[in-house]
This record gives C-alpha cells, structure tokens and sequence, in this order.
C-alpha cells in the first residue's frame, strides 16, 4: 500500500462521496473506484455500502479507515520531526580552531555569526593543529581553523589572511626600547618556542638559518598563550603573530617591536573536506571569517 492510497481511502470515507473523496486528492472518479477495488481485492473485504447515499463503511471499512488515519497521523508526525532534524543539521557549523586564533577571534566572529544569523548556531571547539586535521577528516567538525593550512588528498585549504610577526619581549628587555630589530640582533637572545612538531617552529628554524641567526631555545610549548606567559616573566624573548598579543601589549605586559623580515608571515586558513557538502550554516561562516581580515597586523592572502 502507499501513503496516496491511504489518504485517498481516508478521503472518501471522511466526504462519504466517491467523488468528493477523488477530488480531494486530484484524481478522477474512476481512478478512485479502480483504487477501492484493488485494495478491497487485496484485503478480501468490502470496505464500502455502495447500496447506500452517502456512501456506507462497512465494518470492515470503518476497521480501515482508522487504521488510514493512524498511519497518516504517524506519517505526518514524522514528517514534521524530520524537518525539524534537518533544520537543526543545516544551520548548525561545528568550528575547530587553533587556540590562538580562538582566544583572539572566534569571541568576536560568534558574536557577529549570531547577530547576522539568529536563527542558526556555531559549535567551536578549540584543538592543537594536527588533532584539528583529524577531526575535519573524520567529519566531526565542519570547518578548521588552522595556521599554515595544508592541502591534502581529501582535505581542501582554503587561504585567509597573512598576520605580521613580531618580536615578543617584557618591558624590562633591552630590545623593548627598540622602533625595530633586524634578524641580527636576536643572536644569542635566550629564546622561548614552540614544540618542534608544529608548522610554525620549522618556519622559525628555516627563518634563523636563512638569516644565520643563532638563538638560545630556553623553553617551548605548544601553544601561543603559554609562551606569552612565559615572555611577561622574563624568561626570554619570542617571534609571535602581532595580532595576538594585544590584550598583553594593552595590559602592559608585553611589548611587540616590529622585525624587519617582511617575507616572515603566519598563514591562515580555513580546511574542510573536499567530498563533503558546507551546510548553509558552514558556508555563512566561512564567508564571514573570510570578510573579516581588519587592516594593521593581518592582511587578505593573495
């Protein structure tokens, strides 16, 4: 049985009118008698009086027409339920983004979402770069956030902005007094990295080489806000994307002095799966974080 034939049957028995019934469901009378009889065959029951004006239910008849509109009932709960699913799935984008960009950006950028697009909602959550990959493959997070975006067989890199680096330094240290440093000047300065395994300390390591500079790694971590904290304690100087230190700089913890190495940048971009669909959701984001390059200390990528 299909659901036209239910509601057909659930028509007829409602007007009481094989005609009526038929009309209702935009099918010729003929059409509708040759339906009835097909399911009175298939069942072995008359559902109809036809010896009748109105048009009687049988016993039978009256059996099946409750049991039309229970399904119908069902089907129409369901449909409403299944709307509602895919309503909620399509104005939903779940966001992994580096910390850095997170504890700098995102706050601003879920502000501005939910203003534009009240009616839809933004799940970020914050991971180190290579678990970031991982959960953009696995499809447990629509878009990343990433810094140094790599392409991959599976995974598209779309580019955002590059942020000017800048020399990290408490107020106390010698070079905070500076206008500018050269690559020069940092030989022998006690350094504070980042953990070998991630983009941005091969590109410090490929920069120092470049400009045969030697530095005095005292301590790494993994993340921006770790080597901020330990910059403002003095224990050493550090390269950093100009953008996150501001609240440090306003707080007047850190001081930022511009490197006269303009090709030195950090790239940012945005990865998400190559296969899968964005959701209007991931697509009204991503258009949003792709506007929002403000001039000074980041500009568009090329």
């Amino acid at each position: 049985m299909s659901f036209f034939e239910l509601q057909l049957l659930k028509e007829i028995a409602g007007t009481r009118s094989m005609s009526k019934g038929a009309a209702h469901c935009g099918v010729s009378q003929s059409a509708a008698t040759q339906h009835v009889q097909e399911v009175e065959k298939r069942l072995g029951v008359s559902l109809f009086d036809r010896g009748k004006r109105p048009l009687g239910l049988t016993a039978a008849g009256k059996l099946y027409s409750e049991f039309c509109r229970d399904v119908l009932l069902r089907k129409e709960d369901f449909d409403t339920a299944l709307e509602r699913l895919k309503n909620e799935v399509d104005s939903t984008v779940r966001v992994a983004s580096i910390y850095s960009v997170g504890l700098s950006e995102i706050g601003r950028l879920q502000e501005e979402f939910a203003e534009r697009y009240p009616e839809a909602s933004l799940l970020v959550e914050y991971m180190r770069p290579d678990r970031i990959y991982e959960a953009v493959h696995e499809g447990s997070a629509d878009l990343g956030v990433v810094s140094y975006p790599e392409a991959s067989r599976e995974i598209a890199a779309i580019p955002w902005r590059d942020e000017e680096m800048q020399l990290a330094a408490p107020p106390e240290h010698p070079l905070a007094a500076r206008a500018e440093v050269v690559p020069a000047d940092l030989n022998g300065q006690d350094f504070v990295g980042f953990d070998e395994d991630l983009s941005i300390r091969k590109e410090m390591e490929r920069f120092f080489r470049a400009e045969g500079v030697a530095v005095n790694l005292v301590m790494h971590f993994d993340n921006i806000q770790m080597i901020k904290e330990a910059v403002a304690l003095g224990r050493g100087i550090s390269i950093l994307p100009a953008r996150t230190m501001q609240a440090e700089i306003a707080q007047g913890r850190l001081v930022a002095v511009r490197l006269r190495a303009p090709d030195l940048v950090r790239p940012l971009g945005i990865v998400h799966q190559k296969r899968k669909k964005l959701n209007r959701a991931a697509r009204a984001f991503l258009a949003l974080v792709t506007e929002s390059t403000q001039p000074g200390n980041g500009r568009p990528h090329p």
